[in-house]
C-alpha cells in the first residue's frame, strides 16, 4: 500500500473543508479523483504531498501514512522552467545511468594498461555497473526519450529549442514528458489533459494504460478517466466517497446512491413525523402521556440521515428549427486559411476542401494553434477568405456559439441581450426562455459583464434555442460550464436533427454527438467516417503500426549494439592478451640483446689477442660470428623499437 489515510480533517478559518477522509492507494492503482471546483481536490493532494498539514479527528484520531518512495507531481498548469534545451532536459532524467555509463568507458580504457589484480578488480566493478545499467534499461534511454518527446507532440526539430522560448502549454507537456521519463512508483496528474490535442491523449492514454506504478489523476476530461481509471473518488461537502470502476461506472452507481440515500432520508423523515403527531397527540392526555414520554426518548435516540446534498435543477436546453435547408448545406472549396496581416501574416492551411451535407454532425478538430477556430469564422464571413469559394446551399440558418462571447454587449443585461436579437418577444416569454437555462428573478438584470463563463455559455445557450437555427456552428461549448449542463448539452445535441459542425477539446461530448470528424493538420485535411470512436480506433491502429516500427528500429539496434558490443569485448580480450605477449617479448628482447652485447665484448677482446690474431682460421670464425651478432642485434634493436 503506497498511501493510508484513516479519518484526517482540514480546517480553514474555523470551517471543515475536508472532513473524516479515509483513502488508501495499492501499488499499481490508478484512481480518479473528481469534485466540483474548491472541494478540496488539490488540497488533498498537497497534504499527500506532505506540503499542507493535515488535521486530526475531534476525538485526537487521523493519520496519514506515505510509503518511503519516489512520487512525480505534474501540477495544473505547471511547466519546466530551464535555461537547458529540449533534449538536455530530458536526458537530465538519465543523470544517474548517464554516470554509470561513463565510468564504464573510463573502465574500458583503463583495464587496457592493467594486469593481475589491478585488472581483476576493474574487472569485477565494471560487471556491477553493467549489470546495474542493463537492468535500467540504459541502453534504451536515447530511445525512450524519443518515443516520449514524438508521443507528447514535440517532433525532432524542437530537440535542441531552449525551454525558455517554450509556450506555457509546452513547457507543462515537457514537464510530464520528464515526469514519464522518470517513471516514479507514484505518479500525481492534476489536470494533465490541459493543453494536450487529441493525437497526444491517445497516446498518453495508451502509454498510462501499462504504466509501471501507481497513478493518481485529478481531472475534468471524462473520457480520459473513463479510459484510465479502476476506481473514481469524490469529494462532496467535505467528504470522500470511493466507487470501483471507471468514470461511466462512477455516473450510475453515484446515481444509485443518491437515490438510496433520499429514499432513506425520505423514510426516516417520514417516522419522525409520525412520531412528532403521535407525540403531539397523546402526551396530553393522562391514559397515553407515558407511551409518548415513551416515543420523545425514541425520537432523540434516532439516528437520522442527513439530507442528500440537493442536486442543482440542470437547465433545459431545447434545439429544433423550422425550416429545412438544401442537401448541400455548405461547401468549401480550395480555400487556404490565413490569419495576420503583413508581417505578422501566416498560412496555416495551404489549401482547405470541406463539404458539411444535411443532418451530419462534423467535428473539426487538430492541434492547438492550426486554426479550427478560424475555419468556422472564415465559413461565416467573419474574417475574409484570401482565394477559393465558399457555396452556400438555400435555406440555412446559422446559429453560432463564439467561446468567447464575443457577439454579448458587456454592459447589456441578460433580459436586454435577449431583446436586442429577438424583439418580438414579451418580456413573460424571454423570462420563460431564460428560466429554462437558470435565470431566475433578479439574475435577469444582471450586466453580462458580471456574469461567470459558465453563465454566459448558458445566456447563449438559451439564444441559441430561440433562434432556431438549422445549421449550428459551436466553438468549444463545453468550456466554463458544470458537468450537468453538459450533461443536459450532449442530449440537446445528441438529439438535434439538424447540421452541426463543432470545434471541442471534449472526447466524451464528440463521442456522443459527432457522425464525422474532420481533422486539420499542417499538411493535410482528413475526414473519418462513423463518427468519433472510428475516429479513435483508426488514430490508435495507426499509433500501433508507427510504434511496431519505432519496436522493429529498437530490435534492430539492440541487434547491432550487442553485436557491437561483443566485438568490442572480444577484441579487448584479444588486445589484453595481446599486450601481455608484447610485454613479454619486450623483456624477452631486453635479455636477448644484453647477452649479444655481452658476447660482442668477448669475441671483439679474443679478436684482439694473439692467440686468434696468429690463427687465420679462427680469426675468421670470430670475425664471422661477430658480424653475425651484430646483425643480430641490430634485428632486436629494430623489433625492441617497433614493441615499445
Amino acid at each position: 500500500m503506497l498511501i493510508n489515510i484513516e479519518h484526517i480533517y482540514k480546517y480553514f478559518n474555523g470551517e471543515a473543508l475536508l472532513k473524516d477522509i479515509c483513502f488508501t492507494l495499492n501499488e499499481n492503482e490508478t484512481v480518479g479523483i473528481v469534485g466540483r471546483n474548491g472541494c478540496g481536490k488539490s488540497t488533498l493532494l498537497k497534504m499527500i504531498l506532505g506540503e499542507e498539514e493535515y488535521d486530526k479527528a475531534p476525538d485526537g484520531n487521523g493519520s496519514l501514512t506515505v510509503k518511503d518512495c519516489v512520487i512525480g507531481f505534474l501540477e495544473q498548469n505547471s511547466g519546466l522552467d530551464s535555461q537547458a534545451t529540449v533534449i538536455e532536459e530530458m536526458n537530465d532524467a538519465f543523470a544517474e545511468l548517464k554516470k554509470v555509463k561513463a565510468r564504464m568507458d573510463e573502465l574500458t580504457a583503463l583495464m587496457t594498461g592493467y594486469v593481475g589484480d589491478q585488472l581483476e578488480m576493474a574487472a569485477d566493478e565494471y560487471s556491477r555497473l553493467s549489470s546495474y545499467f542493463e537492468l535500467h534499461d540504459g541502453y534504451n534511454t536515447e530511445f525512450k526519450i524519443k518515443q516520449i518527446l514524438n508521443g507528447m507532440g514535440f517532433s525532432d526539430l524542437a530537440y535542441d529549442r531552449e525551454i525558455s522560448s517554450l509556450s506555457g502549454g509546452e513547457k507543462t507537456r515537457l514537464a510530464l514528458a520528464k515526469l514519464l521519463l522518470e517513471q516514479p512508483e507514484l505518479l500525481i496528474l492534476d489536470e494533465p489533459t490541459n493543453h494536450l490535442d487529441f493525437k497526444t491523449l491517445i497516446w498518453l492514454e495508451s502509454y498510462l494504460k501499462t504504466y509501471r506504478g501507481a497513478i493518481v489523476i485529478v481531472s475534468h476530461d471524462r473520457y480520459f478517466l473513463d479510459k484510465l481509471c479502476s476506481r473514481i473518488v469524490e469529494i462532496e461537502n467535505g467528504s470522500l466517497t470511493s466507487f470501483k470502476g471507471n468514470y461511466t461506472a462512477y455516473t450510475q452507481l453515484k446515481e444509485q446512491l443518491t437515490a438510496r440515500q433520499l429514499k432513506e432520508y425520505n423514510s426516516a423523515q417520514q417516522q419522525i413525523a409520525q412520531l412528532e403527531d403521535y407525540i403531539a397527540r397523546n402526551k396530553v392526555r393522562a391514559s397515553t402521556a407515558k407511551m409518548a414520554k415513551s416515543r420523545e426518548k425514541q425520537l432523540e435516540r434516532m439516528d437520522v440521515p442527513d439530507k442528500p446534498l440537493a442536486l442543482e435543477k440542470p437547465p433545459k436546453i431545447s434545439l429544433g428549427y423550422t425550416i429545412e435547408p438544401t442537401k448541400d448545406v455548405v461547401q468549401v472549396v480550395d480555400c487556404p486559411l490565413v490569419v495576420g496581416e503583413g508581417e505578422n501574416e501566416k498560412t496555416l492551411i495551404e489549401s482547405l476542401d470541406l463539404h458539411v451535407r444535411r443532418g451530419e454532425h462534423v467535428a473539426l478538430i487538430g492541434s492547438n494553434g492550426i486554426g479550427k477556430t478560424s475555419v468556422l469564422k472564415m465559413i461565416q464571413g467573419i474574417i475574409p477568405k484570401r482565394s477559393g469559394n465558399i457555396v452556400w446551399g438555400n435555406n440555412v440558418k446559422v446559429s453560432y456559439f463564439d467561446q468567447e462571447h464575443a457577439s454579448l454587449n458587456p454592459h447589456d443585461t441578460a433580459i436586454e441581450a435577449v431583446s436586442r436579437r429577438f424583439p418580438q418577444m414579451t418580456d413573460a416569454e424571454i423570462r420563460k426562455a431564460l428560466a429554462s437555462v437558470l435565470f431566475h428573478g433578479e439574475d435577469v438584470f444582471k450586466p453580462i459583464s458580471v456574469l461567470s463563463g459558465g453563465e454566459r455559455a448558458k445566456l447563449c445557450f438559451a439564444i441559441m434555442a430561440l433562434n432556431k437555427g438549422n445549421f449550428l456552428i459551436l466553438d468549444e461549448p463545453t468550456n466554463h460550464i458544470d458537468l450537468a449542463t453538459k450533461e443536459v448539452l450532449e442530449e440537446a445535441l445528441k438529439d438535434f436533427t439538424g447540421t452541426m459542425l463543432i470545434v471541442s477539446h471534449d472526447r466524451y461530448l464528440l463521442s456522443k454527438t459527432a457522425s464525422r470528424i474532420v481533422e486539420l493538420t499542417e499538411g493535410s485535411v482528413r475526414s473519418f467516417d462513423g463518427g468519433f470512436e472510428t475516429y479513435i480506433e483508426t488514430i490508435e491502429a495507426e499509433e500501433r503500426a508507427e510504434q511496431e516500427r519505432l519496436a522493429e528500429n529498437k530490435r534492430l539496434k539492440a541487434e547491432e549494439d550487442y553485436r557491437q558490443s561483443k566485438q568490442k569485448a572480444y577484441r579487448s580480450k584479444q588486445q589484453r592478451a595481446d599486450d601481455a605477449k608484447r610485454r613479454q617479448r619486450i623483456k624477452e628482447l631486453e635479455t636477448e640483446i644484453a647477452e649479444l652485447e655481452e658476447f660482442i665484448e668477448t669475441l671483439e677482446e679474443e679478436i684482439a689477442s694473439p692467440e686468434v690474431s696468429g690463427d687465420f682460421a679462427l680469426m675468421t670464425e670470430k670475425c664471422a660470428q661477430l658480424e653475425q651478432s651484430r646483425l643480430d642485434i641490430e634485428a632486436k634493436m629494430e623489433e625492441w623499437a617497433s614493441l615499445e
